[in-house]
């Protein structure tokens, strides 16, 4: 099935499914309105052109949409004049939960940030401006049809919710703890996203940084910090692996590729990350409750529970799940350290933070300013220096590891390996953080402009907005409003802390270069999922005032609704239409590695650096012709094929076309030839060498 099919076969089965619930009630207007916003998604997700490319998602043109997606705009238009028309007492209702307990100008300020992260920039001004406006206008309709239904729920209904939620919210005696309402969140993200890996991203990495990670966690899992060089470097020339004398390594931090070591020890390298996702839902629920109280705990991990982005980035393997765990771990054990002046708690802090340093630094740095502050603070305040001396130990200890890794690999414990490769790649000092003309990589559509400025602050900070509005919550009717009516006038404690977390996150990342790409969303504010989401609850729980903690029912049940909407709708469409063969990568090398055709073979793989070639790099032994396994090299040029055939002088030889987005599957050329028979095969064609592309 296309993803466009799925989308619609999505939508028109929730849409059964809520009417059936809502008939049951006597909700027929509700149903109605419900329906209108289920298919007003699937309308919007039909138009959008994004797919399995490196690039950031646009709606089709109005031309465009009439040629090849009548029925989607038809239905997006239905929905604009179905919400315009919409009952005056409705929007009156409606007015009423926004403006609850808040000033207008407030409510208008977080509508006006949604509608102005609605779309992402475009090289044209005016083709970015009439999407803008196509999108928001769409996006704040859908917001009205899930809002009247909502409003349209029977009186005795929304009482029986009431009460209910009154009970789910309600505060517990003691202290933090987990409960089955955490267990059951947690088990639905593990389970959901192992699906979501084996299914759509069909349990390989697609990314460089993740078929850098997997080769490192590779040979950690065999306890060597590195391999033995490959006979001909340039057959194997991978992005983020690199050659060094008779050494063959990745280049990031070690902490991922440690705990991905496990999941390579064991066979199952793809459950790593969805049980790192089950465990951010535990750890989320136990962090909220230090500072918080059980109702915003329990609401705050549903939210991240279902939030597509958390679902996607726990499928896949990149660093960022055990980043935010990690994080978590470290927000509890200060916090807690803050509260008693306890050292244990400091200490646990103290080593979570630096295996974080170990593994994506400046996030380290980002937690390390948000959890060392407090602590040092109520150090001082209490003339107890405990915790500041266990916490101080903890990270030097985990972190110094760190530093020793890259004094290891380098020769210096500050000199990072990634550090020094982008400094012979692209030249010196244009990888690091800062700003200046000498910043950045100019990669095309990824570094919009030369030098790192005030200008490419901006524009990365829009394209990042964008897709936490598109992916946080992947509601129809946007993610960022929510948050920001969250975000406004936090009072004190937890989510003024969680106000705060998010700009030092975002701001941080503002003085580097590269805003993190469209893979996987915002990924590099990934930090920023829990402020968020706790932002987003608080705002939840009193869009319709505060006498209560249930008052908001009615603003709930349409999350409730939205939400059921991204997890049916948006989700397999993202996993359909974008992480299946993103970058082009398939699995078809790992079959053919287990294939007997092709024991003892030299397989020579025709084409580009990525994905071509990056897509056969894992389907390698750690050491390439060490065992009866296939030797899989990269067909480059003619220079690097003849080294092959010396280097590998013994083994049948095949040549194929790896896999891309235009090609397809792995096709075979030229095969087998014998040994002595090598002149039968074709001419090798010089393959360009972009990196990571």
């Amino acid at each position: 099935m296309t993803a466009t099919s799925i989308v619609w076969a999505s939508a028109g089965s929730l849409s059964v499914v809520l009417l059936a619930m809502w008939l049951r009630l006597g909700a027929t207007r509700a149903a109605g309105w419900a329906i209108l916003s289920v298919f007003g998604q699937g309308a919007s997700l039909s138009l959008i052109k994004a797919g399995p490319l490196v690039g950031y998602q646009h709606y089709r043109s109005v031309g465009d949409a009439m040629r090849e997606r009548p029925v989607a705009l038809a239905i997006a238009v239905l929905v604009l004049l179905a919400a315009a028309s919409g009952g005056a007492g409705r929007r009156h209702a409606i007015a009423g939960w926004f403006a609850a307990g808040r000033r207008t100008w407030i409510v208008l300020f977080a509508l006006a940030a949604g509608s102005v992260l609605a779309a992402a920039p475009s090289a044209s001004a005016t083709a970015y401006a009439s999407e803008l406006v196509f999108a928001a206008t769409l996006q704040l309709a859908i917001l009205a049809c899930v809002a009247c239904a909502a409003a349209s729920l029977p009186d005795e209904f929304v009482g029986r919710l009431d009460d209910r939620l009154s009970r789910f919210l309600a505060p517990a005696p003691g202290g933090a703890r987990l409960d089955r309402v955490a267990w059951t969140l947690a088990a639905f993200v593990t389970v959901t996203s192992a699906v979501l890996c084996l299914t759509s991203y069909q349990a390989v990495p697609h990314i460089p940084d993740e078929i850098a990670y997997l080769f490192q966690a590779g040979y950690f899992a065999d306890g060597l910090p590195w391999v033995t060089a490959p006979p001909v470097p340039a057959a194997f020339d991978t992005f983020l692996l690199e050659v060094a004398g008779d050494r063959w390594y990745g280049v990031f931090p070690p902490g991922w590729p440690l705990v991905l070591a496990l999941g390579v020890k064991l066979g199952v390298p793809f459950l790593v990350n969805p049980l790192l996702g089950g465990a951010c839902v535990l750890l989320t629920y136990l962090f909220v409750q230090e500072l918080g109280d059980r109702g915003t705990a329990r609401l705050s991990a549903a939210l991240l529970a279902f939030s597509p982005w958390h679902l996607t980035i726990s499928m896949s393997f990149m660093s960022h799940a055990l980043s935010l765990a990690l994080a978590l771990v470290t927000a509890i054990g200060a916090t807690r350290a803050c509260r008693t002046g306890s050292w244990r708690a400091a200490l646990v802090a103290g080593l979570s933070l630096g295996v974080l340093g170990m593994s994506r630094p400046l996030e380290g740095v980002a937690v390390g300013l948000l959890a060392g502050v407090p602590i040092l603070v109520s150090a001082i305040r209490s003339r107890r220096l405990g915790a500041v001396i266990g916490g101080g130990f903890g990270v030097l200890l985990t972190g110094g590891l760190g530093l020793a890794y890259n004094w290891l690999i380098t020769g210096s414990p500050l000199v990072f390996p990634a550090e020094r490769l982008f400094d012979r790649e692209y030249g010196p000092g244009r990888y690091g953080i800062g700003f200046g003309p000498g910043k950045g990589v100019d990669w095309l559509g990824l570094d919009p402009f030369p030098g790192h400025g005030p200008i490419d602050v901006v524009v990365n900070t829009v394209l990042n907005g964008f897709m936490v509005n598109i992916d946080l919550f992947g509601w129809a009717a946007g993610s960022i409003a929510i948050v920001v009516l969250g975000f406004i006038g936090a009072p004190k404690g937890l989510h003024r802390l969680m106000a705060i977390t998010l700009a030092v996150v975002v701001a941080l990342h503002g003085a580097y270069w590269f805003s993190g790409g469209p893979d996987f969303g915002a990924r590099y504010w990934y930090l920023i999922i829990v402020p968020c989401v706790v932002l987003a609850a608080r705002a939840l729980m009193t869009l319709g005032g505060e006498k209560r903690p249930s008052a908001g029912v009615r603003p709930i049940a349409a999350a409730v609704l939205l939400s059921i909407s991204a997890l049916a709708v948006f989700l397999p469409w993202r996993g359909a239409d974008k992480y299946r063969t993103y970058r082009g990568i398939r699995p078809d090398f790992m079959t053919m590695k287990s294939d007997e055709r092709f024991r003892d073979a030299l397989i020579l793989v025709r084409g580009r650096r990525h994905p071509e070639w990056a897509a056969a790099t894992l389907a390698n032994e750690r050491q390439p012709g060490s065992s009866s396994a296939p030797v899989f090299a990269w067909d480059r040029d003619e220079k690097t094929r003849q080294a092959l055939m010396a280097a590998f002088p013994t083994r049948t030889i095949w040549l194929v076309q790896g896999p891309s987005v235009e090609s397809g599957p792995v096709r075979v050329i030229a095969g087998p030839v014998a040994p002595g028979s090598r002149s039968q095969l074709p001419p090798s064609s010089e393959a360009p060498r972009s990196p990571g592309q």
